[in-house]
């Protein structure tokens, strides 16, 4: 339930997997396979979703460019639809920005964005694979941004020692990894058995390691991001979380994103969560039960997100 790199992940909510960017996002890097999912027809999620965390990504963003302050190239990782890379075109105006995802469908999206917001004249694609793909830039970049791409992955290691080359002397990587799982609900909620979401939880985490081990050429790591940002020869590490705090009464839009979340999870995760659980969950989801996602006045969307910056 959480994000995916593309900005985020639609399918973590606490390694996240982007803000499934956010897009896990939109790619394929290899990745369709073992989680089943077609970035391309997560296309609207994925939007909505990076919309959603715009006031987070942009203190990130403001975060990572006073570290970085006037990048000429950079090079936004799993951009997914290009919310994030556009937020990041505003954010640098000086900067031209590409887009790199494994998705054409989703880089179609990124052109359009950046075209209706005025951006197109210093904004481009990238269509290619991660890392391997990386070679592909005309440039080195000043500032590579790459949210929750790193876990799709086999070698994570080595995909960053490939992201830390591609940086030009003194650019800055910001790693989006991490966090905590997002909450959405109060402990106890009325109907099954309260700590619904601690399960949940719990239930992604055994996913998420199943995800991890059916990557092709997948290498166990600690997820010590810091220490491998140092491992891979970057310097200067600091990490800093950000939150995204929507309380109750939510908006429609942080509504939809609730159930859109809950609605993955129910697929996802039906093998992990017992039937108790699962029959929780679909009232939740059932439009028709007031007690659903759907008419709750406690709802609410609170979620953190860690970004760690180094330099080369």
């Amino acid at each position: 339930m959480g994000q995916h790199h593309h900005g985020q992940d639609p399918h973590r909510h606490g390694h996240q997997c982007g803000q499934d960017h956010g897009h896990d996002h939109g790619h394929d890097h290899g990745h369709r396979h073992h989680a089943g999912l077609d970035w391309a027809e997560l296309a609207e999620h994925l939007v909505e979703q990076a919309e959603l965390f715009d006031p987070l990504n942009r203190r990130a963003a403001a975060w990572v460019a006073m570290r970085q302050p006037e990048p000429g190239l950079v090079v936004d990782v799993g951009s997914g639809p290009g919310v994030v890379s556009c937020l990041l075109a505003e954010e640098f105006p000086g900067a031209r920005v590409v887009a790199l995802d494994g998705s054409g469908p989703l880089l179609e999206r990124a052109r359009a964005r950046a075209e209706q917001l005025g951006l197109a004249d210093r904004f481009a694609t990238l269509e290619a694979e991660l890392p391997d793909g990386l070679g592909e830039l005309d440039y080195p970049a000043d500032l590579m941004w790459a949210s929750r791409s790193l876990h799709h992955l086999g070698d994570q290691r080595a995909a960053l020692a490939a992201f830390a080359e591609r940086l030009a002397p003194g650019g800055t990587l910001a790693l989006v990894e991490g966090g905590l799982p997002s909450r959405f609900l109060p402990r106890d909620i009325g109907i099954g058995r309260p700590g619904l979401q601690s399960r949940i939880d719990a239930a992604e985490d055994r996913w998420f390691t199943e995800m991890r081990g059916s990557v092709p050429g997948s290498v166990p790591e600690t997820e010590d991001w810091p220490g491998l940002l140092t491992a891979v020869g970057l310097r200067e590490v600091t990490s800093r979380t950000f939150l995204l705090d929507l309380p109750a009464p939510v908006t429609a839009a942080a509504r939809a994103y609730a159930v859109g979340q809950f609605q993955r999870a129910r697929g996802m995760l039906a093998e992990f969560l017992d039937a108790a659980d699962l029959s929780t969950v679909d009232r939740l989801l059932d439009p028709d039960d007031k007690a659903s996602l759907h008419h709750r006045t406690d709802l609410f969307v609170l979620a953190a997100q860690t970004v760690h910056a180094a330099r080369r």
